[in-house]
């Protein structure tokens, strides 16, 4: 929502007091005396507040920015702090967080969640991280191609030869304009947001919910943090019911047997045959799946968790029939294999809400 060209400004200006003397002696005044001297020289006053508030939240009982400009240029001020340190493999290990990244983590966190605002978080870090690493060839390459002019026109004395011969080593291939290609930054951006998600337990578990059910929203690649925190208020909410007891029972029950049979072999990756059904629990579960699943779905992309569960809960007395008419492991392959897809079929759509799987007790 940040007007760009204001943000931008914003951005160029938010360091520049650090210069200062002021800053220099009362290095707690950073961003506020920012604030005063862009004030002072007739900048607008929103860009000035953006200097002011682009380091915060700088803790747990600090605001974070008050408009829009501030919570982007705080953003990206922190998310290519984080990114900058990945890229040297400087992570925080045990105890010890010399450049307060796990601070600058969290504090993504609160401005997003407390903002509400709805970004894919590996897209920024991509950019952050495709940025460090033009950086890291732009500099050395307009160096090289600086030295060899002078060398060219006889300028270059015997220190600038070294330096260009030093140059050139360390970077092989650097002075060729199509000899540099851009890291892929994948597997940075995977253990960043990894690193993100720890926060996330951190943040979540401090707010009161359990380790567990944080852990089920939690999963592999998720990057949209609102929609991460509204699956955890659904899901706590739900689990309490009865509705959601009975779901995570029917999930156990049905999760117990394909990892028991998973174990024996590989699991059938396809969906179940409807004209395989052999019984008529067979062919309850089978429609009742199919109505759940098509409703759970419906209401997953109105993001109306809560809702998409009881969808699900409601298989629970079929499925509880079907374990006690059908022999899963049947001594046909094409019948197990079929009823396996069956029971997967139903703990994928859940899986679609969360992973039961990590759910304890």
């Amino acid at each position: 929502g940040a007007d760009p060209d204001l943000a931008e400004k914003a951005a160029r200006l938010a360091k520049a007091d650090l210069v200062s003397e002021m800053v220099y002696e009362f290095p707690e005044l950073q961003g506020l005396m920012g604030r005063y001297y862009a004030l002072a020289q007739g900048v607008e006053p929103a860009v000035a507040d953006a200097i002011r508030d682009h380091y915060k939240p700088q803790g747990q009982s600090d605001d974070v920015p008050t408009n829009e400009i501030g919570v982007a240029v705080s953003l990206a001020d922190k998310l290519d702090t984080l990114a900058a340190f990945w890229s040297i493999d400087q992570k925080p290990t045990g105890s010890r967080d010399p450049f307060a990244l796990r601070r600058a983590a969290l504090a993504v966190i609160r401005v997003l969640l407390e903002k509400t605002i709805r970004i894919d978080t590996k897209e920024p870090l991509h950019g952050s991280f495709a940025h460090l690493a033009h950086d890291a060839w732009a500099k050395p390459r307009a160096r090289i191609a600086e030295l060899r002019v002078l060398h060219e026109d006889g300028e270059l004395d015997a220190v600038g030869l070294e330096e260009l011969e030093s140059l050139l080593e360390a970077h092989p291939g650097l002075d060729d304009p199509e000899g540099h290609t851009v890291e892929d930054s994948s597997a940075n951006v995977v253990d960043l947001l990894a690193f993100f998600h720890d926060r996330l337990t951190v943040y979540f578990r401090d707010q009161g919910y359990r380790h567990d059910r944080v852990a089920a929203v939690l999963t592999e690649g998720a990057d949209d943090f609102v929609l991460i925190e509204k699956k955890l208020k659904a899901l706590s909410a739900f689990l309490d019911t009865e509705e959601g007891a009975n779901l995570s029972a029917a999930y156990k029950r049905a999760s117990n047997i394909l990892k028991a049979e998973a174990k024996k072999g590989d699991l059938p990756d396809g969906a179940p045959d409807a004209t395989l059904y052999e019984q008529d629990e067979e062919k309850a579960l089978g429609a009742a799946l199919e109505t759940a699943a098509a409703e759970a779905h419906t209401h997953i992309d109105n993001e109306d968790f809560a809702a998409a569960m009881g969808a699900l809960a409601q298989v629970r007395p079929v499925l509880d029939q079907y374990f006690e008419g059908v022999t899963v492991n049947a001594d046909s392959k094409n019948l197990r294999d079929n009823r396996l897809a069956q029971l997967l079929s139903f703990k994928l759509v859940v899986q679609d809400v969360a992973d039961f799987d990590r759910l304890e007790g």
